[in-house]
């Protein structure tokens, strides 16, 4: 690798603490963290019995970083035996103590590195969030809201009081969802206790300095991925970066410095990338910075990005970053493997240029249009809609994390898309707007149920108040409300079939083909959106090589069956946070999906007993399934999904309560 801020030993304990926050990681997909508990104790069997770890060799997850930051190969084996022993907490120690020693003859230039990446990442940090127009967005969301309560105000199902011992309320012990109503941990201004009694050693200038080594390292183009690669993608593997999540939590680093570390790393790619290409033009050889990075310097970045953020220096406009990177040229540029302080001065400078962009792009072969710009239902004749939709600041700005966020109940265009404009996340954000007509028809044939007199008749009645418990356990309904959903019925099957065929595409048309950007991917939506994320994951748990691509996933309202359905199989593709959002008064969605589920169970109204899947109880703040387009967003803000660990205050409104307090 190029000079390096750290010692020898320092990037071996760097490599150490990688490789026990990814096996924990990992741990915590089938095993759900909880507060008094920071380490899962493992079995402490030999890495090498188990192939599926991800600290295996064979899944190329650390080998290539133990390259990277030339830790001597006789050491690898150990560092991976060691992520698996039951002694977590004294190894992680350990390497906080190398990590904190300085050596003897320690320059001041290495410290004034030090100090300057620090900088540069707390810059960074504070214009990505000063580019957020926060009380612009939740006005906003607000009018949408007041808009949609004021559409629905006479469709509004009651709210129904399910008995405590009624199935619906009842939890498995060990599927039980950890949901912290002081959200002692959690990200941003929370609080959470440190793990680590070391910790305290290591100043925050060394921390980043790990995390930007190992975000490299994790980037960078190594000889061991190459073609005969069989179980991981070239790119940003969502499993590296749930791991550096982890870590960056262990080290009490806010999530927005490691997202500035990454921003820092991307554009840095764009900017040698485009004074390769102006050296070429001037009729070098392109035996220079290009060839040296490329052999294992910074990133393969532009490789990671695609065709969404091949504008990037474009991107650099935004004056924050542009002059962000003017400013700490002389000094940022001494300590980025092979750039140097020209390369910083060409990223400030290179604002606005768009044509200069697409030459890059084009040397990279990845000019193509991304995820924008392409109706990817014209490749197949089963669905007629599929496009996406960009949505907030985030584009072309060096962001190395997409979200997909998928509304699944609308009753016009416009809630594809305003469901998700109040959230605040710094990915960049897609909102996929999918078989309109049909959602459409569907949702406004429940709503006009909804307002029927034999339907007011029966609410009033309380008939409803045995439906849910009904769907669970194959009771008789009552002949009138089964009369009352037959004519739901036609469409709401066209539009789960939709839903699946548009999972299908999800998968195989986009992620697999790496129109994000060969970045990690978040998966969020609602009702039949929650559906179309469910059969994407089920296509790509087909097979281990797809481990890498998704890493956080939350389900809202999910019609979606539990048994028979291969949960398991689905959550150990998620390589992050897994979340299953369930009201138990929305029988709405009980009724419209009776006739295929009963016994089988609904994710959308209960908790779904898997092992590593955070089950959270929505139900006071939702009111009916259509609250979901406005609901989401307050759902999310409650999660925290930043946060690495399971977090969901459960303190926010209940039903009619007015939002625009919050």
């Amino acid at each position: 690798m190029a000079a390096s801020i750290l010692t020898p030993t320092q990037r071996y304990a760097a490599g150490g603490l990688l490789s026990l926050s990814l096996h924990q990681a990992q741990t915590h997909q089938t095993q759900l963290p909880q507060q008094q508990h920071r380490i899962t104790n493992s079995t402490g069997d030999s890495v090498s019995d188990d192939p599926q770890l991800w600290v295996h060799h064979s899944s190329h997850l650390l080998r290539p970083i133990f390259r990277f930051l030339e830790i001597d190969e006789q050491a690898w084996l150990g560092l991976e035996e060691t992520s698996i022993t039951s002694s977590v907490n004294h190894h992680a120690e350990s390497f906080l103590m190398l990590l904190a020693e300085e050596r003897g003859d320690t320059s001041s230039e290495m410290k004034d590195q030090e100090h300057a990446l620090s900088k540069a990442v707390d810059h960074m940090s504070s214009s990505i969030e000063s580019s957020t127009n926060l009380s612009s967005k939740k006005e906003h969301h607000r009018e949408y809201e007041q808009a949609c309560r004021d559409k629905f105000s006479d469709a509004v199902q009651p709210q129904l009081k399910v008995k405590d011992d009624e199935p619906l309320n009842q939890q498995d012990a060990e599927g039980k969802p950890f949901i912290s109503e002081d959200a002692s941990y959690g990200s941003g201004s929370k609080s959470y206790a440190k793990p680590f009694k070391n910790l305290t050693m290591l100043a925050y200038q060394r921390k980043v300095v790990v995390l930007y080594e190992l975000l490299s390292a994790c980037l960078a183009v190594t000889p061991e991925v190459g073609e005969n690669l069989k179980r991981r993608r070239n790119g940003y593997d969502a499993r590296h970066r749930v791991a550096l999540r982890l870590l960056s939590t262990w080290f009490s680093i806010e999530w927005n410095k490691m997202e500035a570390i990454e921003t820092i790393v991307a554009t840095s790619a764009m900017a040698i990338l485009k004074e390769a290409e102006a050296k070429q033009e001037e009729g070098e050889t392109p035996k220079s910075k290009w060839a040296k990075w490329k052999r294992g310097g910074i990133i393969g970045a532009a490789a990671v990005t695609g065709g969404t953020l091949m504008a990037i220096t474009g991107g650099l406009a935004a004056p924050a970053i542009a002059a962000g990177f003017g400013a700490l040229a002389p000094t940022l540029g001494t300590i980025i493997p092979v750039i140097g302080a020209s390369g910083f001065a060409a990223a400030a400078t290179a604002a606005g240029s768009v044509a200069g962009s697409v030459a890059v792009a084009a040397s990279f072969g990845a000019a193509g249009a991304g995820l924008t710009g392409t109706k990817m239902a014209r490749r197949t004749g089963s669905i007629n809609e599929f496009e996406f939709k960009a949505i907030g600041e985030n584009h072309n700005q060096g962001r190395l994390a997409v979200e997909m966020l998928i509304s699944g109940f609308v009753f016009e265009e416009e809630d594809f898309v305003r469901p998700w404009e109040g959230q605040t996340d710094n990915s960049e954000r897609y909102a996929l707007q999918w078989e309109s007509k049909h959602l459409i028809a569907v949702s406004t044939a429940i709503q006009d149920w909804l307002k029927s007199r034999l339907a007011m008749t029966l609410m009033q009645q309380g008939a409803m108040m045995t439906v849910l418990s009904s769907l669970l356990t194959a009771l008789v309904w009552p002949a009138a409300l089964l009369t009352l959903t037959d004519f739901i019925d036609s469409k709401w099957s066209i539009a789960v079939d939709r839903s699946d065929k548009a999972g299908i595409l999800l998968a195989e048309e986009v992620l697999l083909k790496g129109l994000q950007g060969h970045r990690p991917v978040t998966l969020i939506g609602f009702s039949l959106g929650a559906r179309v994320i469910f059969k994407c994951l089920q296509i790509l748990s087909k097979s281990e090589k797809n481990a890498g691509l998704v890493e956080r996933v939350v389900l809202l309202g999910s019609p979606i069956a539990i048994k028979d359905e291969n949960w398991e199989a689905v959550r150990k593709i998620v390589s992050g946070r897994f979340v299953n959002a369930y009201s138990t008064d929305d029988w709405t969605l009980g009724v419209a999906f009776r006739a295929s589920l009963l016994s089988r169970g609904l994710a959308g109204i209960q908790p779904v007993d898997v092992p590593g899947i955070e089950n959270v109880d929505v139900t006071e703040m939702t009111e009916g399934h259509s609250s979901y387009l406005w609901a989401t967003q307050h759902i999310l803000e409650q999660l925290e999904l930043d946060s690495y660990y399971p977090v969901f205050n459960a303190t926010s409104m209940k039903p009619g309560k007015d939002s625009s307090s919050s």
